[in-house]
């Protein structure tokens, strides 16, 4: 029988103390105070309301104990006692008595980004903490290059008599000296990234890009695109550490849980997710996984073939499970992110194959529930399992691997220029009118004179870029 977390705080004690957490190599990892132990430990049980850090944290706990004190400032002696002097990995406190850093945005006309150590009580909003000063430097540059907020100093602000170069490079929008009519929107946006809203910002930013590319307005494409490169850069990191979360399941009794529970045995299992964008750029994904973990050799990509499925979940869901199962891996369960409609698509499409479909419900993270190969469902599943942790892992890395191809491809479309469109202009002229002029936008611009002194284009490569952007006919 596999040992939950709620077993191992079963007999604690309603009393002020210290708990300590250790992972199954007798690594100490973590210690906290509690004014009720009982009641503190029993917040570990749902780990998808902890802190990111302590989510990992938890994922390895095996052994759990405890030492009681007669009251609750007594506690707070003994866990800095322990901290200084064991140093357990997961403490919020650093043994050098600082702490995490963490990132702020101040209140007033014109909040400030604002990195710093130390309380978090203070009037300001406050996200974090994060792993390293490096993590925290890049999640600024992200909220610069999208958001422009600014990060001086009131003082330094008030002084100020003309823009600074943070604003020159695009990082600020100089609150400092310049109308402001949007700030407020462009803190509503920060906040947005750092809770991880990230998704809807991008498709935004993507449908504006694609609109000024149309009308050949490449400088304010490229500031979007750029915009996009970053979040999707932050993103990606999210996901990475998310992924990292499944490499500490215990994968053989997981699976042998799975097997127990769907009555199967189970050697490849395969997950599907889709990805589009408002039915632009429709894509799928299957990852695949068994009783040693994930089997990279079996993951699959897939580009939609029949057009008109696009944006359709349920019809994409439909040839992508078809396609994987003519084409292989030789899959014993089948599971995909969705409702009863995806459910069904894949139970009908693969008949021989048992189906198991994972609903995220109500609330994303902490409220999902399952339909099982029959269709009854199944809402008891306890939420600190290592199968529930291990099925939410394959979800998530399905979800990762289907959104990383599809910025993959949309990146490849979205960075294709005008260029690309005129007959007889390859790769190599392309570079060399990238290399001479800066952008396809001069390339317009240019005159036959200025085009014919590009190396190695010719005389009708030249006459045909000409007549593309100033509408003449060959």
């Amino acid at each position: 029988m596999s040992i939950q977390f709620s077993d191992l705080i079963e007999n604690s004690p309603s009393a002020p103390g210290v708990y300590k957490m250790y992972d199954a190599d007798g690594t100490l990892l973590y210690v906290g105070k509690a004014k009720n132990l009982a009641n503190r430990l029993k917040q570990y049980v749902d780990i998808s309301k902890l802190e990111p850090h302590k989510q990992i944290m938890r994922t390895l706990v095996t052994r759990v104990e405890w030492e009681t004190v007669a009251t609750e400032s007594d506690a707070l002696l003994r866990e800095q006692e322990l901290i200084k002097t064991q140093k357990p990995r997961y403490n919020i406190m650093l043994t050098d008595g600082k702490m995490y850093p963490m990132l702020a945005l101040t209140a007033g006309d014109f909040p400030r980004l604002l990195k710093f150590r130390g309380k978090i009580t203070q009037r300001r909003d406050i996200y974090g903490p994060y792993p390293s000063v490096a993590a925290l430097n890049e999640t600024i540059k992200t909220l610069q290059k999208v958001c422009q907020l600014r990060t001086c100093t009131d003082s330094f602000m008030r002084n100020r008599a003309r823009p600074c170069l943070l604003h020159q490079i695009g990082r600020c929008s100089a609150p400092c000296v310049l109308p402001q009519t949007d700030y407020d929107e462009r803190v509503r946006l920060a906040r947005r990234i750092l809770t991880g809203d990230s998704e809807p910002i991008i498709a935004d930013l993507t449908a504006a890009m694609q609109k000024f590319s149309a009308c050949l307005d490449f400088e304010s494409a490229a500031a979007c695109r750029d915009k996009i490169a970053a979040l999707t850069h932050t993103s990606n990191r999210g996901m990475r550490r998310s992924h990292a979360h499944s490499a500490n399941l215990d994968w053989p009794h997981a699976v042998a849980d799975l097997e127990k529970w769907l009555g199967l045995k189970i050697e490849c299992a395969g997950v599907f997710d889709n990805s589009h964008l408002f039915g632009r750029h429709p894509v799928g994904a299957m990852i695949a996984f068994g009783p040693d973990g994930f089997i990279k050799s079996s993951y699959r990509h897939f580009k939609l073939n029949d057009a008109a499925r696009a944006g359709n979940d349920i019809a994409m869901m439909e040839e992508f499970v078809s396609r994987a199962t003519r084409r292989g891996p030789k899959m014993d369960l089948i599971i995909v992110d969705g409702g009863r409609a995806q459910w069904n698509i894949a139970h009908r499409t693969a008949p021989d194959i048992p189906v198991l479909g994972v609903t995220k419900g109500l609330v994303r993270d902490g409220d999902e529930h399952f339909i099982l190969p029959d269709g009854t469902e199944s809402w008891d599943m306890a939420k600190d399992s290592r199968l529930f942790l291990m099925l939410r892992a394959v979800r998530d890395e399905a979800h990762r691997f289907v959104i990383t191809y599809h910025r993959t491809v949309r990146a490849k479309t979205v960075t294709a220029s005008v260029l690309d469109e005129i007959e007889g202009i390859g790769p190599a002229r392309k570079k060399a009118l990238m290399l001479h002029f800066g952008s396809a936008r001069a390339v317009g611009d240019a005159d036959m004179a200025a085009l014919l002194r590009v190396p190695g284009l010719g005389k009708n490569a030249a006459e045909k870029i000409y007549a593309y952007f100033h509408c003449e006919v060959v």
